[in-house]
């Protein structure tokens, strides 16, 4: 009798890696295109549209659905929290709709798109190679990635198929049968080292298509990643506020908890899934793209009722003292005192901005702080001001232009656009400080150093540009032509102090009296960046004398880019 010995399977596992590299690439590419595009516009649909839980998890979920990242979400809405522009409950909202938004990669997946994906990439290389504008460029890098997604599927699916053959992989699939939170526990460890819940239950939809594995052990593998992609929050949260820390301890609270309860229900769900496939003809890897979609439902819907009883535990669980949060208060910004007062509004609209300028004076000193204690902390209370510097520009910004459709009379028209002026510097110091962090934390990550006398120019020149807006905002205020005489004073003082350590630190270098290191090379970048908001706050009493020569409507168009 002749015996033909079983031979086990020859994978090429350079496909399945390379695969595997280009399918993560895809995703990442596909969602820089799309973030690109929309810009800003993701955090203000975030900030407005959020007012109720029910209202975030539908933004959460579109957003997420959009850029093909819950971590970028939940990363914003963070954010948000850390500057008071968003409550706790607001941001857990938010976090279940991302949840439900990544669904959506499993369920193209399931659709097979990956046939056509050579063409999206082809059509995707034309688009990118030969656009001329951004937006079209940002358009083929999302074409581009899209098709190198599926292309990556495509190319490790054959050979994800073949590892039903090793006796190795299908006693490990019968284990999983036998011990399903094996297979959640492999699906968290997978997902929280390759940092991507879309890419594990993509394979796992290539196993079970191939019959690599059963449905009951399918499940528990994607039930697993829903753990696993909480790792980015967590790593995100470290070192951060206290803030921070407890939206990503509600990340993790919400999906190991509906994880567990799915587990609990795991045969049940199993034979649900089964009735759905049978009943519509499901292929199998749509099966698990639905699986996977009544999973994050599902569990959003149980837990929607108790999303104050989340906040509270996690509370409880994360303790610390409580930020001091960040006021952003824009009640005075009343639309029908727009409508019926313009002057009063425009009034309304000056006392605004002002708490906008003592945001932006806190936000300087914040940077100071970090200068010198080199603290994470103050560099992330700088981050948090600029969030809420931006949310006042946007929202006054916004208001004015709706009070300038009004009927105004000269003076209140030259008041508005003097207010308009004056709003654009305050953001730009605000920016241009944060520049400043930028700068200092390339020298502290190189862990290099300021002298000295670089340390005290610097502090210096702070302080003066501190007094400079501190005085701006007093003139805005009274419009007392004494202030305007100390502005005009200090802003030569600063020239001369920016000239002066120039010069001193190039006499420094060419004498080797300080290292030729990442210090030493942004220090002049650093003055330059203080004398420009000294500028700023000096142009803040120039567009108050002058507000502007002429007065066409075009020039708000100018103010709302």
């Amino acid at each position: 009798m002749l015996h033909i010995a079983a031979t086990a399977p020859s994978i090429q596992w350079d496909y399945i890696l390379g695969g595997f590299a280009l399918f993560l690439f895809g995703i990442e590419y596909m969602g820089a295109g799309l973030k690109s595009i929309a810009g800003d516009k993701l955090r203000d649909y975030i900030d407005k549209y959020t007012a109720k839980p029910w209202m975030g998890i539908i933004i959460g979920a579109l957003i997420t659905t959009f850029i093909q990242s819950s971590s970028a979400t939940t990363a914003i809405a963070i954010g948000f929290v850390r500057a008071g522009i968003m409550k706790l409950e607001q941001a857990v909202g938010i976090i279940m709709g991302a949840n439900i938004g990544t669904t959506i990669t499993a369920f193209l997946i399931g659709l097979k798109v990956e046939k056509m994906s050579l063409i999206f990439v082809f059509i995707g290389v034309l688009v990118t190679v030969f656009s001329k504008r951004k937006k079209h460029g940002y358009a083929g890098q999302i074409i581009l990635g899209f098709g190198l997604l599926f292309f990556g599927l495509r190319l490790m699916g054959d050979e994800l198929s073949l590892l039903g053959d090793l006796p190795q992989f299908d006693a490990f699939a019968k284990e999983m049968i036998k011990q399903p939170f094996l297979g959640m526990l492999a699906g968290t460890a997978l997902t929280a080292i390759v940092q991507s819940s879309s890419a594990v239950i993509g394979i796992v939809q290539k196993l079970y298509d191939s019959g690599a594995i059963a449905l009951g052990a399918a499940l528990p593998f994607v039930y697993g990643s829903n753990i696993g992609t909480t790792i980015t929050a967590v790593f995100a949260s470290l070192g951060g506020s206290i803030a921070a820390k407890r939206t990503a301890g509600i990340h993790v609270m919400f999906n190991v908890f509906g994880t567990l309860f799915f587990m609990l229900f795991l045969t049940p769900v199993t034979e649900l899934i089964v009735v759905i496939a049978n009943q519509f003809g499901l292929s199998a890897m749509m099966q698990i793209a639905v699986a996977h979609i009544i999973f994050n439902v599902t569990i959003t819907i149980l837990a929607y009722p108790f999303i104050k009883q989340m906040v509270y535990v996690v509370k409880k669980f994360i303790r610390g003292k409580e930020e001091k949060q960040i006021e952003v208060d824009v009640a005075g910004l009343d639309p029908m005192l727009a409508e019926t007062l313009p002057a009063a509004a425009i009034n309304s609209a000056k006392n605004t901005t002002i708490k906008m300028a003592e945001l932006v004076l806190a936000q300087l000193q914040e940077t100071k702080d970090f200068l010198n204690t080199k603290s994470g902390k103050h560099r992330e209370g700088a981050a948090q001001y600029e969030d809420a510097v931006n949310t006042l520009d946007s929202k006054i910004t916004q208001y004015l232009v709706h009070i300038s459709h009004e009927g105004l009379s000269q003076d209140d028209a030259d008041s508005l656009i003097a207010n308009l002026q004056v709003i654009k510097n305050i953001e730009r110091i605000g920016d241009i400080s944060m520049n400043l962090v930028g700068f200092y934390d390339m020298v502290y990550d190189e862990r290099a150093s300021f002298s000295q006398n670089a340390l005290e120019d610097i502090n210096e020149m702070t302080d003066v540009v501190i007094s400079m807006l501190d005085f701006s905002m007093a003139y805005y205020y009274e419009k007392d032509e004494s202030l305007a005489e100390v502005v005009a004073d200090k802003e030569n003082y600063l020239d001369l102090m920016e000239d002066k350590a120039r010069k001193r630190h190039f006499k420094r270098m060419s004498n080797n009296e300080c290292d030729k290191d990442i210090a030493a090379s942004v220090y002049v970048d650093i003055l330059s960046n203080l004398e420009r908001m000294g500028d700023h706050a000096d142009n803040i009493i120039k567009v108050l004398k002058d507000p502007a020569p002429q007065h066409d409507p075009v020039i708000l168009s100018d103010y709302t880019n």
